[in-house]
């Protein structure tokens, strides 16, 4: 278990546990880590565990929180053995992977569970649901509950005119509304304009990934107050059990009276409906509170409210797949530019060279890819084709493709061999901090005048060969390096081919022979050989039919991996 072990201190040498997603350290009762000192703030800092990890923040505090004696201004991630500080309490961090083991009789400091029944807060705070908030029904006030799930308890002959006029209201308020952060506001203020008794108002939404609801949204009625008072379990039982609350005095309801928030602000009369899609999803709640005594809100009310949060949920439905289609947009354009971009890229027309003939063909499983090729002309009249495939796809790979481009170039020009570059290259690649992806290249160095090709490879595919009397072969060996950024100071060998007239080399991605049907069957190399052997002499001709083929052969299956073709032959 992770823990930290206390350093200094009234409980110096015991293990605190960390349990749970959060601990909170400060002076005031609530936190889960007690310290009375005075130069603690109330509520200190914390340690939260995300995903496996442990973070520490400071939470405003008046003397701050160090990590190995620098101060925390951000969410920092805690590493086995690191220092925390809070004034004079030091512990050391250690994760489940450490070998500072507990024996059993280790002396623990057992966090104490935080009181979740109240916060008060302010807009776009977190306000996390207690799940165990209590359901004691003794000296409950409430009044009137209705089951706002399926609208089954909605009265709908109790005053139609008056919900006719609220829907109405609220349809004027929410029509053409579609921005979420334009639709709560107006929701408020068409509550205040029925509710003309309420004093506060506030929608409380659920954020994406993440079960702990914020207030998002609103409003008092007197204009030099800008607090919000959240009662978790108010929030708690509405969302939970998909009711809508009438409390006549929550202030003195048994469900609610160790809410400090209530009993600060003398609430007098208080409504909350929970937000509930046709699907049972719950999106938040809405909630109006009165501090009048003379115009409490009734059953009539609360039943009017549950009308007008069905309309509200369906508003912040609208909203929500409204911002979802628009990001979609952008992200499709985004892509699409990006797309422009790499393809910009890639070589816009194959070299113009005597005796010699090019094609290629690229194709991305998404809208931008991990393969590449390109054509560099070097100072000496020779020309190198580069293939590569980075491993992965979409932008991640279009990206390090993008490096790939320039670094390609640079080290083909300034090195004295093919195999030199490929060297400077993966060393590049392997100490650039990219993470644990690796490329596996090709560089064929074509020169004209002496007819022959100097290949070096780093993992990748062989290039195919065809002579003119229709033998195939795969130019192997033993000279096959590993991929680009596995091992920085790995050296690679060449090897030199003479170039007979006739003589066709196709490389490839695995796009090609790793094409599958829905039966789960391969295209293949020996598949891709067949066809090579007896496919059109023209390298142009032959390309196109080399990607039909594969196209046939996936019979329309959408294809998981990017396609890259590039052949060259020397003229008969």
């Amino acid at each position: 278990m992770a823990h930290l072990k206390v350093l200094t201190g009234e409980d110096a040498g015991k293990v605190i546990p960390l349990e749970g997603d959060r601990i909170v350290f400060g002076r005031h009762p609530s936190c889960a880590v007690i310290l009375e000192d005075g130069a603690v703030s109330r509520q200190h800092a914390q340690i939260v565990q995300l995903h496996g990890s442990y973070y520490v923040k400071d939470l405003r505090s008046r003397n701050g929180t160090q990590v190995n004696e620098s101060d925390v201004t951000e969410p920092t991630l805690l590493k086995e053995s690191d220092i925390v500080r809070v004034c004079e309490y030091t512990y050391s961090f250690h994760d489940d992977s450490s070998n500072a083991e507990l024996s059993d009789d280790t002396a623990y400091v057992k966090p104490k569970k935080i009181n979740r029944n109240a916060i008060t807060a302010t807009a776009n705070i977190d306000v996390p649901i207690n799940p165990d908030a209590d359901d004691s029904e003794e000296r409950s006030s409430i009044i009137s509950r209705i089951d706002a799930r399926s609208g089954s308890g909605v009265r709908l002959s109790v005053k139609p005119e008056v919900k006719l006029r609220a829907i109405l209201e609220i349809g004027k308020h929410l029509s053409n509304v579609l921005n979420i952060d334009d639709v709560l506001p107006s929701i408020l203020d068409a509550l205040f304009q029925i509710f003309p008794q309420a004093d506060q108002a506030f929608v409380l939404l659920k954020e994406e990934h993440d079960d702990e609801p914020q207030i998002r949204a609103c409003r008092n009625r007197r204009k030099d107050d800008d607090s919000m008072s959240v009662s978790r379990t108010i929030v708690n039982r509405a969302m939970r059990a998909g009711e809508a609350i009438l409390s006549a005095d929550a202030s003195e309801d048994s469900r609610f009276v160790s809410s400090e928030s209530l009993a600060g602000l003398q609430i007098r009369s208080m409504m909350c409906a929970p937000l509930i899609t046709q699907s049972g999803q719950r999106l938040g709640v809405i909630q109006i509170t009165t501090f009048d005594l003379r115009s409490k809100f009734t059953e009539d009310d609360l039943d009017l409210l549950v009308n007008i949060a069905t309309q509200c949920t369906l508003a912040i439905e609208n909203a929500n797949m409204h911002q979802t289609l628009i990001n979609q947009q952008n992200l499709e354009r985004d892509l699409e530019i990006a797309m422009q971009v790499q393809i910009g890229f890639l070589p816009n027309k194959p070299p113009d060279v005597k005796d010699y003939d090019f094609a290629d063909f690229y194709e991305a499983a998404q809208h931008v890819g991990g393969d590449y090729y390109d054509y560099i002309e070097l100072t000496d009249g020779r020309i190198a084709i580069t293939v590569a495939d980075v491993a992965g796809k979409g932008v991640p790979a279009a990206l390090l493709m993008a490096r790939l481009y320039s670094a390609a170039r640079y080290h083909l020009l300034t090195k004295k061999s093919p195999a030199e570059a490929m060297s400077g290259l993966n060393s590049e690649i392997a100490t650039s901090g990219l993470g644990h992806r690796f490329i596996t290249c090709a560089m064929a160095v074509l020169d004209p005048k002496k007819h022959e090709i100097v290949l070096v490879s780093a993992g990748h595919l062989p290039p195919i060969a065809r002579d003119l009397e229709g033998n195939v072969e795969q130019i192997d060996g033993d000279d096959t390096g590993l991929p680009l950024g596995i091992i920085p100071d790995q050296a690679f060998v060449q090897s030199v081919h003479p170039l007979k007239k006739g003589d066709t080399w196709v490389m490839y991605t695995d796009g090609v022979t790793e094409a599958m049907k829905l039966n789960r069957e391969i295209y293949g190399s020996k598949r891709l050989q067949a066809f090579i052997k007896s496919g059109p002499l023209e390298v142009d001709a032959l390309v196109k039919a080399t990607v039909e083929d594969v196209n046939k052969f996936a019979a329309g299956q959408a294809q998981s991996d990017d396609l890259c073709i590039v052949a060259f032959q020397r003229v008969p």
